[in-house]
């Protein structure tokens, strides 16, 4: 006797028609036509079953912060970085905290159910960690929270930015970040990346640093963290984020640094959704896509993880924190439509970032979290060519959100059809 089973799910690999049997929190069976009865029943008929979103690189302390103190007129990363500093000193804990919680709401609403969220160290007082903390606490039970401490004004352009980084991790944040194209020069910017890949190799801990966010091609931050990498022995424990310079670097020597990255076992996380909206904003035509180059990454092996980045606040005034929105952006701007690299764009934002994450037990396999979102699509293209509605997110075997079947009812010539822009609508089925 199971407590679940989803009859009839199709998978991301590609396996139609198998029934997923969870016993507690766990899964225990993926087969075709499982013998067993269950507490509960949910019907997938042909929909796609996936392990839950992953948003691998956000900000939650400043989401929702909109207008807040004033827009950002002229939709700049300067002046986003400029409005935060202007908004920091009217911060409490009490109010980051409600914000980022009722994100962590629409994440659950998106089946996204672990969430990596930068938290900037560089205000003293240490309110963006506190309230981060307690709501990693009390989110526990429904999503996954990794907090990153993040010198959003420079490891050494701040001046107690080292000092605030250890009390930020004695206070329990999980992975040590850093900005070193912020630096006030390159090689502030270099050192600040050893310094902080001592600190993280002291402690034990990942690393996820926003590197070469920029549209300079001399901004080369990326290739002294994949050498501490390797000095250091943390291979698969740290990703450079952004890296957006790589965009206007030389053939020659991106091939170089690919390479490099991929020999470190360095992972990339891109955020495509700003990526595309800051960088480029001094060119003139040609214009720069700004976001890094994902498909050779890709292609070397590198593990690619996607973030939303900034969700209605001093740097992006758009967002909903849907990840197939990210994915659809990704594969656009970085002209990945062949069947293998949309599926790729849908891994960035689901296994590629367990990977990346380092989660335990993610996917859908026995002896996984029964952590999943059944789809109203077939499979992973047409979830993000329409963005998919989630009918069902599951957290631990339990249901955590639902929704009806997005459709509409037109009437066409006398008669009512019902569109909800599925193959399966198209054909009529």
């Amino acid at each position: 006797m199971l407590d679940l089973i989803i009859r009839g799910a199709n998978l991301a690999d590609g396996r139609h028609n198998v029934d997923i049997g969870v016993r507690g929190e766990r899964i225990v069976a993926v087969e075709p036509g499982l013998e067993a009865s269950a507490g509960r029943e949910i019907a997938a008929r042909g929909r796609l079953v996936c392990p839950p979103f992953i948003d691998s690189h956000v900000h939650l302390d400043s989401a929702l912060s909109l207008g807040m103190p004033r827009m950002n007129e002229s939709g700049t990363l300067l002046e986003g970085i400029a409005l935060w500093g202007e908004l920091k000193p009217s911060l409490t804990q009490e109010a980051i905290y409600e914000r980022a919680k009722q994100l962590c709401m629409w994440s659950m609403a998106r089946g996204t159910l672990a969430i990596r969220s930068h938290v900037d160290i560089c205000d003293g007082r240490l309110l963006a960690v506190d309230a981060l903390v307690a709501l990693r606490e009390e989110m526990k039970p429904y999503l996954d929270i990794q907090l990153v401490a993040f010198p959003q004004d420079g490891f050494y352009r701040h001046a107690k930015s080292e000092e605030n980084l250890h009390r930020a991790l004695d206070k329990g944040v999980d992975v040590v970040g850093g900005i070193p194209h912020f630096e006030r020069t390159m090689q502030d910017g270099a050192l600040s990346v050893k310094a902080l890949m001592r600190i993280a190799a002291e402690r034990g801990l990942m690393v996820d640093m926003h590197c070469d966010e920029s549209d300079d091609p001399l901004s080369r931050h990326i290739e002294v963290l994949a050498g501490e990498t390797v000095r250091h022995g943390l291979a698969g424990r740290v990703a450079g984020s952004h890296l957006t310079s790589m965009h206007s670097m030389d053939n020659y020597y991106a091939s170089k640094l690919i390479a490099l990255i991929r020999e470190a076992g360095v992972a990339a996380i891109a955020n495509p959704l700003i990526n595309i909206t800051l960088q480029g904003r001094h060119d003139t035509y040609p214009k720069r896509r700004g976001m890094t180059r994902v498909k050779e990454l890709l292609a070397a092996g590198v593990n690619v993880a996607f973030g939303h980045d900034c969700v209605m606040d001093p740097w992006y005034s758009l967002g909903s924190h849907d990840m197939l929105e990210v994915a659809n952006m990704a594969l656009h701007v970085g002209q990945m439509t062949g069947v293998a690299e949309i599926h790729a764009c849908f891994a960035g934002v689901t296994e590629t970032a367990a990977k990346v994450m380092n989660l335990v037990d993610y996917g859908i396999a026995p002896g996984c979290y029964a952590d999943m979102v059944v789809l109203q699509a077939a499979d992973p293209i047409e979830a993000i060519r329409i963005s998919a509605e989630r009918l069902y997110v599951l957290r631990r075997g339990k249901v955590l959100a639902q929704a009806a079947p997005r459709q509409s009812v037109v009437t066409f010539g006398g008669t009512v059809k019902t569109v909800d822009f599925t193959r399966a609508n198209l054909a009529g089925a």
